[in-house]
C-alpha cells in the first residue's frame, strides 16, 4: 500500500455533502446535491457531512462524556445520558442519507432502508481516546481495512489519525474535517447490496504527534442482524453476475470471531470473484 510518509496527500480531495440540501424542496438545489453524492459515492466512497441537523452542544457533551469515561478519578456511573441522545440523532441521520442514496441509485427514497430493515438496524460504535504522544512518528494504529454496515460515521474533537486509500491508490490524510462535520464512509454490506457499484474503500488509523488528547467515536451502521445481505436483483444481469454470496448480518460479523460479533471486515470471504 507504500510508505506512510511518501505517498499521502492532504484531504482536499474529500467530497462536502450538504445534508439539508438533499431534501431542500428547491428542485434544482436538490437535484444537484444529489447529483454531487452519486459523484462522492461512485468516485470516492467516503465524504464530509455537513448541516446534518446534530446540535455543537450535542457534539461537545458526547466529548466530555467519554472524556470522563477514560479520567481515572471519575468513580460515579459512567453512562453518560449524552451518549444515547447523540446515537439516536445519528441514527435519524444515517436513515436519511439512506433516503438519498437510495434516490441516487434511482429508486424510492425508502428502498435501503426496506432492504436492510433499518426499523430494526445493529450499530456498534468505539469511542476513543488518545493521549497526548510527543514520540510517533505516524506508526500504523489500525492496519488497513474495510468496514462492515452500509455506513461508517466518524467524528472527532480534533482532526487527524484517519488515512483513506483513494480510488487513485494514494492514502489521503483526513485533517481538514470542517467543525462538527460527520466524515461518512460507504461500508462492505452498501457495496454487496449495490454489487460492487458503491464500494467501501480501504482505510487505516495512523498515531499522530498530538500534543494534546484526542477523541473520536466511530460507528458502525448496520441492518437488523437476521438480514439477509446479498446483490439485489437491480444490480445483477448477464454483465453483472452476482459478485458475493449472501449472508445474514450477523454471519458477517461472526466471520472473523467464532461465535462473537466481530467488527472487522469480512467482504473478502463473500467475494466470488473480482470485480
Amino acid at each position: 500500500m507504500g510508505s506512510l510518509a511518501s505517498d499521502h496527500n492532504e484531504d482536499d480531495q474529500v467530497p462536502t455533502i450538504d445534508y439539508l440540501m438533499l431534501f431542500s424542496p428547491d428542485p434544482h438545489q436538490r437535484s444537484k446535491a444529489l447529483d454531487h453524492l452519486t459523484h462522492a459515492c461512485l468516485d470516492f466512497g467516503f465524504f464530509y457531512l455537513v448541516n446534518h441537523g446534530i446540535p455543537d452542544d450535542v457534539f461537545e457533551s458526547v466529548f466530555k462524556g467519554i472524556s470522563d469515561f477514560f479520567d481515572p478519578t471519575e468513580v460515579e456511573d459512567r453512562r453518560h445520558e449524552g451518549m444515547d441522545d447523540y446515537f439516536n440523532r445519528m441514527r435519524e441521520v444515517v436513515r436519511g442519507l439512506g433516503k438519498a442514496v437510495s434516490k441516487t441509485l434511482g429508486f424510492e427514497e425508502c428502498y435501503i432502508d426496506k432492504a436492510f430493515n433499518l426499523e430494526s438496524g445493529f450499530d456498534v460504535s468505539a469511542m476513543n481516546l488518545y493521549p497526548p504522544n510527543f514520540e510517533s512518528k505516524g506508526a500504523v494504529g489500525v492496519p488497513d481495512h474495510t468496514d462492515p454496515g452500509f455506513f461508517v460515521s466518524l467524528i472527532q474533537d480534533i482532526n487527524g489519525g484517519l488515512q483513506i486509500l483513494s480510488h487513485t491508490g494514494s492514502w489521503i490524510n483526513v485533517v481538514n474535517m470542517p467543525p462538527n462535520a460527520i466524515f461518512i464512509n460507504l461500508g462492505d454490506h452498501l457495496e454487496i447490496l449495490t454489487n460492487g457499484k458503491y464500494k467501501s474503500h480501504v482505510h487505516r488509523v495512523v498515531v499522530d504527534n498530538n500534543k494534546v488528547k484526542r477523541i473520536s467515536v466511530a460507528t458502525l451502521h448496520g441492518p437488523s442482524l437476521d438480514t439477509m445481505v446479498k446483490p439485489a436483483p437491480e444490480f445483477v444481469d448477464d454483465s453483472h453476475p452476482p459478485a458475493y454470496r449472501g449472508a445474514t448480518y450477523k454471519q458477517s460479523l461472526e466471520a472473523n470471531g467464532g461465535d462473537e460479533i466481530d467488527v472487522q471486515s469480512s467482504i473478502d470471504q463473500l467475494r466470488l470473484q473480482a470485480l
